[in-house]
């Protein structure tokens, strides 16, 4: 703006004139973020695309050998990279064809200065040095002008990408805490299913007016088809999910009325595909209580039957397992992760399928230890 005051100062009605292209080069980039904005939406739907297969051929390497699929892979590798290649080529084009028209804008207003500006000279009203000064000047105009399109670019480049996180942003949150929510430091541990339905497709529902009671201390198993809503219980006993229709209810009040932290603090789940971080053993069994002691965390691998090979381990308690464990064969794995549970010392317990890749003997320790 102050460029501009200046330059109307120096010869008002040259200014006018220079200025001829500058609506075009405004109302053209907002134009053009418009157009260019799907453009660059597909790169980074194809950059996606590209970045998911690879992760997946790495981490499914063993399976590929197996099958050898390496060519299979090989090829779905050069469709992805052909696909984000000609995506990546689309958005540059427009955007270079752009680039060079508003270039051609800039140096119209030089022209159209030089022009009028000449002309003014000759005809005594303009000097030749004021004529210099006001083309630098001019420079100082225009300069800022190419440089918005540039961050135009910018930020259409950043919201494309952005629009991702937002997604993950924007989604609703779990209802953490019910503004009425009802503190239990203890947990007795009666578990009751009323005419619970639930979906993970409303559409859909995997359960249907479940009505189930299992008493303070009671062990029971739950046995059924593959996909017939076994692990959908437990989800709902962790209330990692809300019910669609009826409620559970733990002591006789309703999960949704119960300080989630509280009953979190008082389960203890033991997943069929253990997850362990990427540190040691101890800390991995130690997780759900990181104040133990030494002695409390060995005391939870004896029974979970996994002290054994821990101390067979170069390191013992302080073996790295890596990550997710992948140090680990998977019946070690389950068994730290019943450890980690052991040591948590919840009211509840729950194991899915938590001893399916041990052997029948350390399985039945596991259970008598556990009873």
């Amino acid at each position: 703006i102050g460029i501009l005051a200046f330059l109307f100062t120096m010869n008002w009605r040259l200014t006018l004139l220079i200025l001829l292209p500058a609506p075009v080069i405004l109302i053209s980039s907002a134009w053009f973020w418009r157009i260019i904005h799907p453009y660059f939406h597909r790169w980074w739907h194809r950059w996606s695309q590209f970045s998911a297969r690879l992760n997946e051929s790495l981490s499914g390497i063993k399976v590929v050998k197996a099958f050898a699929q390496e060519d299979r892979e090989i090829a779905m590798f050069d469709k992805r990279n052909e696909e984000l290649l000609y995506a990546g080529i689309e958005a540059d084009r427009r955007w270079f064809v752009f680039y060079a028209t508003l270039g051609f804008m800039t140096s119209l207003g030089v022209y159209i200065a030089w022009l009028g500006g000449g002309a003014q000279v000759i005809s005594g009203e303009l000097t030749l040095g004021t004529l210099m000064a006001f083309i630098s000047y001019l420079w100082l105009f225009y300069g800022p002008l190419q440089w918005m399109s540039q961050v135009n670019t910018w930020m259409t480049r950043a919201f494309t990408g952005a629009e991702r996180i937002f997604e993950v942003i924007d989604t609703p949150s779990e209802p953490y805490d019910a503004p009425d929510a009802i503190p239990m430091p203890r947990i007795e541990g009666r578990i009751e299913f009323k005419d619970v339905s639930f979906g993970y497709d409303p559409a859909k529902p995997v359960l249907k007016d479940i009505n189930l009671v299992i008493e303070p201390g009671e062990m029971i198993g739950l046995v059924g088809r593959s996909g017939a809503g076994k692990s959908t219980l437990i989800n709902l006993i962790c209330r990692f999910y809300d019910v669609t229709h009826g409620c559970i209810e733990i002591d006789g009040v309703d999960i949704r009325k119960i300080k989630l932290s509280d009953l979190r603090e008082q389960i203890g789940v033991v997943l069929q595909d253990p997850f362990l971080f990427d540190g040691t053993i101890a800390e991995n069994i130690a997780y759900g209580k990181p104040d133990a002691t030494f002695d409390e965390i060995v005391e939870a691998a004896r029974i979970a039957n996994a002290h054994e090979f821990i101390v067979a381990l170069p390191d013992g308690y302080n073996t790295r397992v890596g990550e997710r464990g992948s140090r680990l064969s998977g019946g070690e794995r389950q068994r730290i992760a019943i450890a980690r549970a052991i040591l948590h010392n919840p009211r509840i317990l729950i194991l899915d399928e938590a001893t399916s890749s041990v052997d029948t003997e350390t399985e039945k320790k596991i259970q008598e230890a556990i009873a």
